[in-house]
């Protein structure tokens, strides 16, 4: 069952940019149709420069420079996303979470986007990272 909610915006991490770009993600087939599904439901897509940095090493490391890049160019020329830019407030909130939850292995990135997303009031979450759902938001599903 699939939780997107018409015309809501989702916040979309690292795990779910890479699940779409790389076909031989476990998670490939899955995040391609929930990409889909979001864009059909016009559902605005909000993502951090922190996540694109993120996301371009990760694909450096498992695909390829060439990729790598067009990824980013297919991101920069999307009608459906922006692009946030964390400022200092985000980052200082940011380290604030971090410090806050003790018993969780949040990263400087993933706290950055918690920070961005009660900044702008965003709960749902495009990812495939288990600490958004441990932050409390929701992880949008599609078939299991």
């Amino acid at each position: 069952m699939s939780l997107v909610r018409p015309h809501q915006p989702v916040f979309v991490d690292t795990s779910a940019y890479c699940a779409v770009s790389n076909r031989h993600d476990v998670n490939h087939d899955r995040a391609r149709s929930i990409l889909v599904e979001l864009v059909a439901n016009r559902c605005p897509l909000i993502t951090t420069n922190f996540i694109l940095a993120e996301l371009h090493a990760l694909l450096l490391t498992r695909m390829n420079r060439a990729i790598a890049l067009q990824v980013l160019r297919d991101i920069d020329s999307s009608e459906d996303t922006t692009v946030i830019r964390v400022d200092k407030d985000d980052e200082e909130r940011a380290r604030a979470i971090i410090v806050q939850y003790t018993d969780k292995n949040f990263s400087l990135t993933d706290a950055t986007c918690f920070a961005i997303m009660e900044r702008l009031g965003i709960t749902d979450a495009f990812s495939f990272d288990r600490n958004f759902a441990q932050y409390g938001w929701t992880l949008i599903h599609q078939g299991g």
